[in-house]
């Protein structure tokens, strides 16, 4: 017999009844019931119940020095016990446990490690601080439900590899030490021994390496790629690395991309949920239209409300705030909701403290649509019968509607609009449940405009290919012009979470010079901050492009939960810091001494 298991806790069955057995695990739970005790084992496999005592005859009695010692053990504690399968009494049978119509009657046990008092129960989803959970991880994953999650996380890694491996794609890794690079998040800077004041950066992604793939002749490439960005945390962003189902493809078009990697997602969300999932090929949206009618480049199409542009209802209306607006450059968006009968005064006004909090707004406009089709609210009165008539067809609001409006400059008026058709959705419970809903936004901006440093930046990723090619760049002379250019650039929404960026790659040097010289760079700068692009599209570059969905995102997603550490085994809290390791520390004076660095002074908070 095996030293510690013939058997795995949740693999017996009735079909084991009578057979003597070996299993081991941790002691989950204990229950006394009058001199007969009961233990529920736990591994990864499953739970199942032993039993013993040191009276009846009818169990395998153990000696009372033995039986006292097993009963007193801690929970937590790791135990191997040999016994016999038997048959539970009908009214003990457990038909939620896999191995709830059989136990295991203790007739050997032995102490593997014994737990001391927990920080955190293991056997309950009794909620604990977050940074008691961190501190205590590896307590923490015993739970079932993050035991689930990082298991669920194992078997969709796997599958996304089968999936790719199906389709034609090569598996390769790319280097963690890298270089800087200029345009993208901040990045984690690793100090070089050999080069005294030289820094690699550990990537952002593995952007160049698989463009740099194509390049160097392999067609199909993915890898589940860790990448490494100094960013701030979010619910559904860790700080300091994450994972991307990282894939780039030679000889394609944009279209080539989405029939490659749709299905993927598709299969995937299919085979780990049962919600229901948008069949594939997924609708597409232009980025002008997701912003238009979503508020959002990132919209949650769970959610029925579509925003409209009513810019032309108040234009020369007798509302004089969104008409000064407007002729200042302002724009008005509609956020209309349908069959809305009943909502309370307190409503409203609940909205308009919503926008005065969340949007810094003075307040919400609204309009409610009587039984009679009549505008009531306190801007109706603004409106003539032809304007109202105009808003009631570009809303196509009929009774018991409502209309809420924002009126500021275009971005800033999306943005409002979008926020409050979210809350419109949470609070109206209109966001459809227990399903994935895909889209495709495309058509992104090459350029944007950098407010801050009053300059253009670009967009996205700045080696995109822009519509158009090298002409598009080289016509556009104002800033207006180059802030009209598109990129073969994607990206792929669920459920209102961005899964991944992706684009048709710029394959041509010309190109990426006047791209770079748009937004300020010279050749020769281009050329010191992209040395192996460069160097590459010197020698035949084939057209390609790629996309990298977030696999923490997915998997987070498909575990229906709000927090991306939660499918994470050993995540950074919110300020970065690893409280299992203690990571980041302090290093001694010999370390950085070989790594030629100083130490600056801390800064005086005073």
């Amino acid at each position: 017999m095996h030293k510690f298991r013939t058997h795995k806790c949740g693999q017996l069955s009735t079909q084991d009844i009578g057979s003597t057995v070996k299993v081991s695990g941790w002691i989950h739970r204990k229950r006394d019931h009058g001199g007969v005790y009961f233990i529920d084992l736990r591994d990864h496999f499953g739970i199942v119940q032993l039993v013993t005592s040191n009276q009846d005859d009818r169990l395998y009695p153990l000696p009372k020095e033995d039986f006292n010692t097993l009963t007193s053990l801690s929970y937590e504690s790791v135990i191997t016990v040999v016994g016999k399968v038997v048959k539970r009494s009908e009214e003990t049978i457990n038909k939620e446990l896999p191995t709830g119509e059989v136990e295991i009657v203790i007739e050997q046990f032995n102490i593997e490690s014994e737990a001391e008092v927990l920080p955190i129960n293991v056997n309950s989803d009794q909620p604990f601080p977050e940074d008691l959970r961190l501190r205590y991880r590896f307590l923490d994953l015993r739970r079932e439900n993050m035991h689930n999650n990082i298991a669920l996380r194992s078997k969709v890694a796997r599958f996304l590899r089968d999936e790719m491996y199906k389709r034609g794609f090569t598996e390769f890794q790319t280097p963690i030490l890298t270089a800087s690079s200029p345009e993208g998040a901040r990045d984690f800077l690793v100090p070089s021994r050999l080069h005294p004041g030289k820094f690699y950066a550990l990537p952002q992604a593995p952007q160049q390496f698989k463009q740099l793939f194509m390049i160097a002749g392999f067609d199909r490439y993915f890898q589940i790629a860790p990448c490494f960005r100094d960013e701030d945390a979010r619910a559904d962003r860790a700080p300091g690395e994450f994972y991307q189902l990282d894939i780039e493809m030679s000889f394609v078009t944009q279209e080539d991309v989405f029939e490659a990697i749709g299905p993927v997602l598709a299969n995937t969300f299919k085979t780990f949920s049962d919600w229901k999932v948008t069949d594939y090929p997924f609708p597409q949206i232009t980025y002008h239209d997701a912003m238009l009618k979503y508020g959002s480049d990132k919209p949650d199409l769970r959610n029925p409300i579509v925003i409209r542009d009513a810019t032309e209802v108040f234009r020369h209306s007798d509302f004089s705030i969104f008409n000064a607006g407007i002729e200042n450059g302002s724009v008005v968006r509609a956020i209309p909701v349908h069959n809305c009968k009943g909502l309370s005064r307190g409503f409203y006004d609940k909205m308009i403290a919503f926008a005065q909090a969340e949007l810094k707004a003075k307040g919400l406009a609204y309009i409610a649509i009587d039984e009679n089709g009549e505008g009531k609210g306190p801007i109706a009165k603004f409106l003539s019968p032809d304007k109202f008539k105009l808003l009631k067809e570009i809303c196509d609001l009929k009774q018991d509607d409502s209309v809420f409006f924002t009126c500021d400059v275009e971005e800033i008026a999306a943005k409002n609009a979008g926020k409050v058709r979210e809350k419109l959705g949470q609070e109206l419970n209109l966001v459809a449940e227990k399903e994935f809903r895909f889209c495709w936004i495309v058509d992104y901006p090459f350029y944007e405009w950098n407010a801050e440093e009053k300059k253009l930046d670009f967009f996205h990723n700045p080696f995109s290919m822009p519509q158009g090619g090298l002409e598009a760049l080289q016509n556009a002379k104002t800033l207006e012009e180059k802030l009209m250019i598109k990129a073969f650039q994607y990206d792929i929404i669920c459920n209102g979470v961005e899964l991944s960026s992706g684009a048709i790659r710029n394959h041509k040097l010309p190109i990426m010079y006047q791209a770079f010289a748009n937004v300020g760079y010279s050749n020769t700068q281009v050329d010191e901050n992209f040395p192996a692009m460069v160097k590459a599209l010197k020698y035949g570059a084939p057209p390609h492009g790629g996309i990298a969905p977030g696999v923490d995102r997915m998997i987070m997603l498909l575990a229906n939960e709000p927090n991306i550490r939660e499918i994470i085994a050993f995540p950074l809290n919110q300020n970065a810091q690893d409280l299992l390791m203690g990571a980041p520390t302090n290093v001694d004076q010999k370390a950085l001494r070989e790594l030629n660095i100083m130490m600056a002074p801390k800064p005086d908070r005073n």
